[in-house]
């Protein structure tokens, strides 16, 4: 994914509270397309969003699609 200037990026390894605070917009997103509920998880300030969302076998390519989303929210 091409990344124009001056344009947000969420990294897999941002932690999954710090990626909430910042960016509450993806919560809606992520619980109702992935049923990712890590949001309210006592692991959310431990667990970045990869590891969390291989936690719930959303990964490789599922992965990619579910980053580029939200990049699109932020942005």
């Amino acid at each position: 994914m091409k990344v124009k200037k001056n344009q947000l990026k969420i990294q897999p390894n941002i932690l999954i509270a710090e990626l909430i605070e910042l960016y509450p917009q993806v919560i809606d997103y992520l619980v109702e397309e992935y049923r990712f509920h890590c949001i309210d998880c006592v692991l959310a300030g431990f667990e970045s969003l990869k590891e969390g969302a291989a936690t719930h076998g959303i990964t490789g390519q599922d992965f990619k699609n579910m980053l580029k989303e939200l990049n699109k929210i932020i942005n």
